[in-house]
This record gives C-alpha cells, structure tokens and sequence, in this order.
C-alpha cells in the first residue's frame, strides 16, 4: 500500500524549484497542468523516468532550499516527476536531519553540541538561547533554533550556521558562537549578506595580507572572475593555513597582522597537502597551475592507467578515512572489472565529530581535488565522479562549483581532457545531515535517490557499487595525496613517514589547545609532538583519538607514535586524524553521553544491533553519569555486553565502533570507578 498525500497541492514557489532542476513537466503525467488528448492515449515515462531516479536527493534539496521544508504538496509534485512512489520519496526525506516535513520558518539556525563545541561550551550557549529566544524547535521571528551533530567548524568552537531559504539560499557561518551571535543571524533581512562580517567574521585578509584584487590577475579565468567575482572572490578563505611559529619561515611571507587564531595551522618545513592552502586564490584555476597544478595529470597522461595505479602502489598510500585500505589495490580492482561503465566516488561527507580536514582542502584547494579525482577516474577507467559533499558546508560547496565549472571551460574536465582523448566530468552531490553516508555503500544508495543505508558486502563496491556498476570509493585526503605521489615518484614519496605509513597525514586538533586547526605532519610523530604544537591545557585530562568512533589516551600515553600500526598496538585507533584534547575541566561522563546520544541519532535503524544497542548504550550512561563504584557495576556490565553484540553483529562500522570510546574510557580513564 502506498502513501496517498489527497488533495495536497505545490505552491507556485515549490513547482517553479522542482522544475528549475528538472525542466518543466512534459504531460500531464508529470504533472503539466493540462492535459492533452495525447495524454489521454498513452502515459510517457516508464524506463526513462525511473532512471532519473538518483534526482530525488537533488530534487529534495531543492524543496528544502526554495521554502525551508518540504511539503505534501511538493514531495508528491516531484515524486510525480520522478515517477517513484510517495512512500519511497517520503521514507528519503524523513531520513535526513537537515530536511523537514513540517512546517518551518524559513531561517534554521543549527547549534552545534559535538564533542569539540561541547568541550567549549555550547552548553552554555544553547542554555542563553533557550533563555532568551526561547526553547529549541520554537519559532520566533521567522527563525528557529536546534541543537545540531558536528557541523565541521571544531577549529572555531561553538560554531552554529544559519540556513536561510528563499529563491537564493543563504548560509551564514556563526563562529565562535555566542547566544546574542545567533540570535544576530537568525533575525538578520533576507536580503542581507550571506556572511555579515559582525557575525562570522570573515576575514578580508589572511595573515599574509590580502589577496589582489581579482581583476589584477592574469589570465582567462580570472577575466572572468573580475566580470563575475561571486561571493568569495578576492578574499582570503577563513579557513586560511598561514604561518605560525612552528612552520617553514621562508614558506610564505609574514605580515604584521595578528594571527588569525581561528585558521587553521599547517606546520613543518615540507608542506605537501596544505602548501597552497591560503597561499593561492581558491578561484583562480591560472594561480592554481602558477603553484604546480595540473602537472600531477600531465605526468599521468605519461604513465597510463597501469602506470598510475603502479606509482600509488609502491608509493604505500592508504586510505585516510580510518580503514587504511592500499589504494593502488582499489583501484586496480575497479580498473580490472570488465563490467561498464566505471564510476569513482569522492567521499567528501566527514561527519565524524571532530574532523574539518577535508573542508580545508576543498575550500582552500578546491582545483587540487578536481585534478586528483581525474586522475583516479583515468586510472580506474572512470567517465564519471561524483563528488558527495556535506550538507553543511556551503563554502566548499561554492567553491568546487565555480572550479568545475571553471576547470570545465579550460577542457581539464570533459570530453577531451587536455587534449588526450579521455572524458571525464564531474557532478556534486550534497548530503543532508546523514553520519552513516559516509559508508562506501550508504553514499551509493543516497546518490541512487534511496535511504543511505549500508549494503551487505560482498558483492564489494569494486565490483557493484553506484548504479550496480564497479566503483572506486576515496575520500578528499586519500586522493589529493595522489598528486605529490605522481610528481615526486613513488620512493620519494614513500621515503616521508614509516615503513607501513608513509607521507604526511592531516590531524584535526580542537578541544582546549591554545592553537586549534589542522596540522600537517609526517607519519611517525608522537602525540606530544602534536600537542606541544597545539598548545595543550595545563591540566590534561584525556585525548581522544579518530572521533567519536575512536579511543581515549591518558596523558602518561602521549608518547605514541602517531601511525596506524602505532595507534593499533597502543589499543587506539587514528582513524580519520581526530585529535580532541579534554582538560581536567571537561565532564567526562558528559562526553561519553554525547557520544552515545549522537550514535543513537545516527544510526540509519537498519539492523537490530544497532538500533538497539545504541539505545541501550545511551540509557546506561544517563543512569551512570551521576553513579560511581558498586553502584555503577550492573550497568558496566551491561554496557560491555551490549558493546560486544553491536560490534560483532552490526551490519556496518557505526555500530561496530559505537562503543569504543565509552569501553576505551572505562577501562583507560576509570571512568565511574
């Protein structure tokens, strides 16, 4: 039986979205308002339509967008247009955090109480909102406020974004947050800035001075920049890697500004990753080649397919999301698959509290992730990559479709890629507030327009991935480490870090450090080594290592090597390069809670393990966070026997780590003892 929506009927504003995506409706089938006697004789779709079936996600967002949420009216307008039965299209919709079903005020404001932003004291802020706007959920003024997972700004803790709706959507960036900050941008006009410097404080500058106006560059592209310079132009990223005390001095010059304490920092004499991060206009493609760009492509051109996926090989690099899978393997089982046409996947959803790393790079950098992905496209025998994107991140979704579109009109994207003969484009896809798609397979079925759930492997993404079809899964750190492997060469590359980890990793460092941001350091350094840079509290209480789905070290621990295989003997894991620190201020039961509450949230409710045992994790914790000794005993217990059965019986990996870091804490920490 489907879901049946009545009379229910789009609003102008919501038709006008869905048919800005998809074209105006053909027939009265999809929709058209009268009906022809052709469309009395004979219904059009079929096949055709079903295949437009990954537009759902696309299409929804665009609801979402125009009016703040997602009506009867207009779900049933675009499932019409699809062709997918309302149930399904409201089951996609109804699984997103970021999209609503009931009606909203055009303006959400999205206040984050991760581990990070709690550790700095959102608390504090949502209690001065609920105070003085008014309880979570409630309208008032035409705006609502809610308690939000990480949004990805750990480095400027408490963060919030506003989301404002309209015919042109606005995202404003609140950062460190204060009640009256928020509240500022949840009543800011429609028509004002979608960045009000007294709210998020972007800088005009970074801490090597401003850019130059886009119009002085030389160039095709920024021609016509100057013509068409969007909102970012001309400005330095608030996300600029500058200098600081412990980088290369000759790297970059130093200005007498003051630092930027809210930028990340990048440090070391050998940048690789981040060397053009703040150093290069993020919308320029000619500043991007000036600084090497394109060359890695050029030198694969070189090698061919066999060629590359040889150089990843030796070079030793694995996957930098937390599961350290061999790439080259990857890749040369994707090329080898005689099934086609290929895909490749840019996982660029970092939803793991705590991790900002691929947002530096893809506002930053923005050309280097183009050009890495079309280089593991030409390696795999990929036409296609899609690059799904968090919902939360409007910058980095700016800035990657002005360099597509950019890289496009050059021919670095297309059907002749440089003049070699090899197609290959790419297309964004946004999530919508979903943790689990950041699963190889729950990014698959989110993209294919259904619930991102996970798929039982096998069959493996190599083999059927997006669309049934072989596919290659990498997230943004992985892949840009292709480009310095393809012009240093594999040995040389291989040379920087350790015998099983080589090159440079990213680590994204918040909590209560003095200096908060992401660091670039070879494979091989310790934790203290890290800390000593950040700037660590004078009372440590703990650190803890690749999120919320990692472990807790103790301060006598900081002398592990921060390494894969070091981390995994320590009883720890690095995971995707998390490193929050907690002072002795910090409430650890509190974090723990938090971590549980938002495995519950997060779980897609799939399998039995983990819809209930996330549950039942969450329930012991609020009866332990005030208990400690023999009266705490019976729900250890229980904690470690529900933490056993999600680990080895959940579908995916949320719920086989949902309770490392609750188990790391009470058997490192002594938690509740």
């Amino acid at each position: 039986m489907d879901l049946r929506f009545g009379d229910s009927k789009p609003t102008d504003e919501e038709r006008a979205a869905v048919d800005a995506l998809l074209g105006p409706p053909e027939s009265a089938w999809e929709g058209a308002d009268d009906r022809t006697d052709t469309d009395l004789r004979w219904a059009r779709g079929g096949r055709e339509a079903r295949e437009r079936r990954d537009l759902l996600l696309p299409g929804l967002h665009a609801l979402n967008d125009r009016v703040g949420w997602i009506s009867e009216g207009g779900l049933d307008y675009l499932c019409r247009r699809l062709t997918v039965p309302p149930a399904e299209g409201y089951g996609v919709a109804t699984f997103y955090a970021m999209f609503a079903v009931k009606t909203r005020p055009a303006t959400v404001v999205h206040v984050c109480t991760d581990l990070a932003c709690a550790a700095r004291g959102s608390a504090q802020v949502c209690a001065e909102l609920e105070r003085d706007v008014g309880p979570a959920g409630s309208a008032g003024s035409g705006a609502v406020w809610q308690p939000s997972p990480c949004l990805g700004l750990c480095e400027r803790a408490p963060a919030a974004l506003a989301i404002r709706a309209g015919e042109t959507p606005r995202a404003t960036v609140v950062a460190p947050a204060t009640a009256e900050a928020v509240a500022d941008a949840a009543s800011a006009p429609h028509g004002a800035a979608a960045e009000p410097p007294a709210v998020a404080a972007v800088p005009q500058a970074g801490a090597d001075g401003p850019y130059p106006p886009p119009a002085t560059r030389a160039g095709t592209d920024d021609k016509a920049a100057a013509a068409d310079p969007g909102p970012d132009a001309g400005q330095r990223p608030e996300n600029s890697v500058h200098t600081g005390p412990h980088a290369n001095p000759a790297a970059r010059p130093r200005s007498s500004a003051p630092r930027d304490t809210s930028a990340p920092l990048a440090v070391g004499n050998g940048l690789v990753l981040l060397r053009r991060v703040g150093v290069v206009d993020p919308g320029s493609l000619d500043d991007y080649r000036a600084h090497g760009g394109y060359a890695a492509l050029r030198r694969a051109f070189a090698l061919g397919p066999a060629g590359v996926i040889r150089e990843v090989t030796e070079a030793g690099l694995v996957g930098r999301g937390g599961a350290a899978f061999p790439t080259g393997r990857k890749w040369s089982a994707t090329a080898q698959q005689p099934d086609h046409p290929h895909y490749l996947v840019c996982n660029a959803d970092e939803s793991e509290p705590g991790t900002f790393k691929d947002r530096v790079l893809m506002e930053g950098d923005p050309y280097a992730l183009i050009e890495a992905m079309t280089v593991a496209g030409y390696a795999t025998g990929a036409h296609r990559g899609y690059l799904y994107l968090r919902g939360e991140y409007p910058r980095a979704l700016r800035r990657l479709r002005t360099a597509i579109d950019r890289a496009r009109a050059r021919g670095f994207l297309g059907k002749d890629v440089m003049g070699q003969g090899f197609a290959f484009d790419i297309e964004i896809r946004r999530g919508a507030g979903a943790y689990i798609c950041g699963e190889e397979t729950a990014i698959f079925n989110s993209i294919e327009g259904r619930r991102g759930e996970p798929r039982s492997k096998p069959p493996f993404p190599v083999e059927k991935g997006l669309f049934g079809k072989p596919t290659a899964v990498n997230n943004v750190e992985t892949l840009v480490n292709v480009l310095p492997i393809l012009i240093e060469g594999a040995q040389a590359y291989a040379r920087t870090g350790t015998d099983t980890s080589t090159g440079t990793k990213l680590f994204c460092v918040s909590g209560t450090v003095a200096r908060p941001g992401v660091y670039e350091l070879p494979f091989g350094a310790t934790l203290r080594e890290l800390l000593e840079l950040a700037g660590p509290p004078e009372t440590l209480r703990a650190v803890l290592l690749g999120g919320a789905a990692g472990g807790f070290v103790r301060p006598d621990e900081l002398d592990v090597p921060l390494t894969f295989e070091g981390t995994r003997a320590a009883g720890t894991t690095l995971g995707s390069g998390v490193v929050l620190v907690l002072d002795e201020g910090v409430e650890l039961p509190r974090i723990l809670l938090r971590i549980a509450e938002f495995f519950r949230d997060e779980s897609c409710g799939q399998c039995v393990p983990c819809r209930v045992g996330t549950v039942r994790q969450e329930e012991a914790l609020h009866r332990l966070k005030d208990r400690t000794g023999a009266a705490a005993a019976g729900d250890i217990a229980l904690l470690r026997e529900v933490g056993q059965a999600m680990r080895d019986a959940s579908i995916c990996g949320l719920g086989q780590t949902a309770w490392n870091a609750v188990e790391s804490a009470i058997d490192r920490l002594g938690a509740f003892k």
